[in-house]
């Protein structure tokens, strides 16, 4: 993989995307992409994002007909909730602001939040989410992941809001896609992330994965190497039957290359799912052969079909000057612009008042173990759900000033600039969820004591569980906190409760080892996870070790 570091592998694309293509505006501070001109007075203001490495999508779908804007996060790591904010506000055009939105707890969480704030600053908005992958449809759970569908839901609605559509009737629109829409993707190899020496799951010659997700997740079924025919059969299948496709009726049928598939592969997938279509009466509407939605370097692909109806069809149909998509006119060079850096600059103030020594020692030694464990988090994260825990962390907590918080930030302001670093470095479930429970610490602590630092955990386990919906057995962070909780609760001196929260939360830490998660991208691999230690409950019962010790 070309890289000069893994740090800046995203920031430095994202400069070179803008160099090749001078109608796409980068804003480096939070990090989002835009169409350089404006859009018209009225009109609904698309937007879309997730994590890096899916590209062309989402930054190549920037365009007249398509998406006025782009949130990109870290690799396979969704946008932060300011990121989203901050670029809805500026595209928003006077006809409201559309996300389309995957299926994946962070991208769902970072959106909702950045809905919230656009409530308050009175600017009209809505989702389509996007869930159209069929490996993952089960009752429990967090159900269909959003996949190649996302693409196809971009572009009809994108042409939607061109014509001048209102915000609901794109909605509508966009929601009857979506519903009509099923993929299942098979991985011949597993990606690599950028800097990595080890792929993000074991695949042994001669085997393929079926039902991988597109963030390096492994599949739900290893099976033996088979021709192009049988695994054509085998991903289509299931998109048949979720969809309950029948004789007669239409399809855009999609191939999509995961990254590092060769145009003759995905093309001759698309003979044999054109031929496994007609001999069960399905037509064709329109074909789309391509990469368009990739997992890294990934080797494999993708099969969604949509059920469509006359009015998608004239939608799909539409012009679109975005440079992902196919058919698009020549464009000339960009300027080169500078080199920089990738998301916000946030500094953290310094308050008045004396600073609390054991708040300071607390957290600043927390979040050096943190840093200094990233590589037994990330393998931790690997085997158990897509790799990206460790990275995550380190975008947060290496944006401290460890010397500051120890030396100069009152209680509030440590908690404060923990919460800020999580919500607008880290992205991904783990960013909103770290950076929420953190903001509770920072709102409810007034006074160093136990009745405060009580309140304040509980007042974080239940945003926690509001927004991402767990419980004590899903096998995430909860698993830790709410034992932690309930010894703070049924204490009566700080030294006390804090030993026993900790020991509470070790224990809630390790419990999660055996435990099938059920929620969280853990949960799209079942079984494989088990015997592996949440790395989030992990970080939790570091947390009130560090508090016990520090007291």
């Amino acid at each position: 993989m070309f890289v000069n570091s893994a740090s800046t592998f995203v920031a430095d694309a994202i400069r070179g995307l803008v160099a090749s293509t001078p109608d796409i505006n980068w804003h480096p501070d939070p990090g989002y992409l835009t169409r350089r001109e404006p859009l018209q007075d009225g009109r609904v203001a698309l937007l879309s994002g997730g994590g890096s490495g899916h590209e062309p999508m989402h930054a190549g779908m920037i365009g007249t007909g398509l998406l006025a804007a782009v949130c990109p996060g870290l690799v396979f790591t969704s946008p932060n909730a300011l990121q989203v904010h901050e670029a809805s506000k500026a595209v928003h055009a006077g006809g409201g602001v559309l996300h389309i939105v995957k299926n994946y707890t962070g991208d769902v969480m970072n959106f909702g939040i950045a809905r919230d704030l656009l409530r308050e600053d009175d600017i009209e908005s809505d989702v389509v989410l996007v869930d159209d992958d069929v490996a993952t449809e089960r009752a429990d759970g967090p159900g269909r992941r959003g996949t190649g569908a996302t693409v196809v839901v971009e572009k009809i609605c994108g042409a939607a809001a061109e014509r001048g559509d209102s915000l609901q009737s794109v909605v509508t629109l966009g929601r009857r896609v979506a519903a009509n829409a099923r993929s299942m993707a098979v991985a011949l190899r597993p990606c690599t992330f950028p800097g990595s020496d080890a792929p993000s799951f074991d695949l042994p010659v001669g085997e393929i994965e079926l039902g991988i997700g597109i963030h390096g997740e492994r599949g739900t079924r290893r099976v033996p190497t088979m021709p192009a025919r049988e695994i054509v059969a085998a991903l289509t299948q299931p998109v048949v039957d979720s969809l309950g496709l029948d004789r007669g009726e239409r399809v855009i049928a999609f191939v999509n290359g995961l990254g590092a598939t060769h145009p003759m592969e995905l093309q001759l997938l698309y003979g044999e799912l054109a031929e496994f279509l007609s001999d069960r009466g399905i037509g064709i509407a329109r074909p789309l052969v391509g990469s368009f939605v990739t997992a890294l370097n990934m080797a494999g692909a993708s099969i969604t079909l949509v059920r469509v109806d006359d009015e998608m069809l004239t939608l799909w149909d539409a012009p679109t000057s975005a440079p992902g998509w196919p058919n698009n006119a020549p464009r000339a060079a960009g300027d080169l612009g500078e080199r920089g850096g990738f998301g916000p600059t946030y500094e953290a103030s310094e308050t008045s008042g004396e600073a609390s020594t054991f708040v300071s020692e607390w957290v600043a030694s927390w979040a050096q173990r943190v840093l200094d464990e990233e590589p037994a988090l990330t393998e931790l994260d690997r085997r158990a759900g897509d790799g990206d825990f460790g990275t995550n962390m380190v975008a947060a907590l290496s944006q401290l000033d460890l010397t500051a918080v120890r030396e100069t930030y009152s209680a509030p302001t440590v908690f404060e600039a923990v919460s800020e670093a999580y919500l607008g470095h880290a992205g991904g479930t783990s960013g909103a969820l770290f950076g929420i429970w953190f903001r509770q610490f920072y709102r409810t602590v007034e006074s160093v004591d136990l009745a405060s630092i009580t309140a304040a955990a509980r007042s974080g386990l239940d945003s926690i569980t509001e927004i991402g919906g767990a419980r004590v057995g899903d096998k995430t962070m909860v698993d830790a906190i709410s034992p932690a909780v309930d010894a703070l609760e049924a204490a009566t001196e700080l030294k006390d409760g804090l030993r026993a929260a900790a020991e509470a939360a070790a224990q809630g830490a390790a419990s999660t080892e055996e435990i099938t998660a059920s929620r969280g991208r853990a949960s799209y691999v079942g079984d494989a996870a088990r015997g592996v230690v949440d790395p989030g409950a992990l970080v939790i019962a570091w947390f009130f070790e560090a508090a016990s010790a520090a007291q």
